[in-house]
């Protein structure tokens, strides 16, 4: 047997072993919208090989399950409503997902690895009795893995024998799925038993005109050199002219400068925006493994010795207070001049 026709039967073994691959998306959504980081799962789970379904799971869901039945590489979607679903507790979904593959014997579970996600699959891998696999950023094969380590300064290659394979996705690694031109067909599934172990009762939620900061395009981040929550302020003129998102590291959560809602960073929220703005960030590892996949990153910081400028595409050392003040003056002068000119 030679060397070509060994590799043309491993590539042919390969695609059978993908058609038998089938995978389910735990959609994240409020009842009203489904979650933009489902797309970038919906996404990783395409690149298996496979059907790929979605479950939407929730009180009133219709109108999110007609939402992603129209995603380009969605070809089934399993909805489930019931009173026990509201507010989406791991504790009430994680036996829906296990009923869920029981009955169609799913190769692969994932979710986008957000809080909702982080809180439900390791839940249903322990169930199935499985190892999960966290925050990946790479799909190399069925059976093969890519996620980081030590705060993003490794990669490491996980391959997964387990029989079913549960995963989160890291929505800044992979592209959103396209949210039109697909075709999916509805079906829906019986909703399990209330388990009873925990309760809904409300949720208070920040509202802000601003971009959410996972999906935002620009976003400004401040540190303790703002050094309070009032001078945060001008990180919300500058945002408000730049249509950004304000994030912080954790040392300005720490100081409870702002909510940690805010907080960008390993513990926090992982971004990739087209513009991190950086101001008054020393740049610890812990912070840097949340925004260094961002397309073009700006730091602002008095100390010339700071990490930051490391990662930085564009570094200034100046008064932070200066510059932003510079910049914010700057922008109302550009928006006023390109007004006059489309009159």
């Amino acid at each position: 047997m030679n060397r070509a026709f060994t590799k043309t039967n491993l590539k042919h073994l390969t695609g059978i072993l993908q058609r038998f691959q089938s995978t389910l998306v735990v959609a994240e959504h409020n009842n009203e919208k489904l979650t933009p980081i489902t797309l970038n799962a919906i996404t990783a789970a395409s690149k298996l090989g496979g059907e790929v379904s979605c479950l939407v799971a929730g009180t009133d869901c219709a109108k999110v399950a007609e939402e992603i039945s129209k995603v380009q590489g969605v070809k089934k979607v399993l909805v489930a409503q019931h009173d026990s679903y509201k507010g989406s507790l791991p504790e009430e979904l994680t036996p829906l997902v296990l009923a869920t593959q029981k009955q169609f014997n799913f190769t692969h579970i994932c979710a986008g690895a957000s809080a909702f996600g982080k809180n439900l699959l390791p839940r249903v891998a322990a169930k199935l009795d499985v190892a999960p696999i966290s925050d990946i950023i790479e799909v190399k094969s069925p059976d093969t893995f890519v996620r980081t380590i030590y705060a993003g300064n490794a990669l490491s290659t996980v391959k997964c024998n387990e029989p079913v394979k549960v995963f989160t996705v890291r929505g800044t690694s992979f592209e959103a799925a396209a949210s039109e031109g697909g075709s999916a067909t509805s079906e829906d599934v019986a909703a399990t038993s209330p388990a009873g172990v925990s309760e809904w009762i409300s949720q208070s939620l920040t509202k802000s005109d601003r971009p959410e900061l996972t999906s935002a395009k620009v976003v400004v981040s401040g540190g303790r050199g703002l050094k309070s929550g009032d001078n945060f302020k001008l990180l919300y003129d500058l945002a408000d002219k730049l249509n950004a998102a304000v994030g912080a590291s954790r040392a300005a959560v720490d100081a409870g400068y702002v909510p940690n809602d805010m907080q960008v960073g390993q513990t926090g929220k992982i971004v990739a925006p087209e513009l991190y703005i950086a101001v008054g960030i020393s740049g610890a590892i812990q912070h840097l493994a949340g925004m260094k996949d961002s397309k073009t990153i700006v730091a602002i910081n008095k100390d010339p010795e700071a990490p930051i400028f490391q990662v930085a595409d564009y570094g200034l050392v100046a008064d932070l207070f200066k510059v932003v003040v510079e910049l914010i003056r700057r922008q109302l002068c550009l928006a006023r001049t390109a007004k006059r000119e489309t009159h």
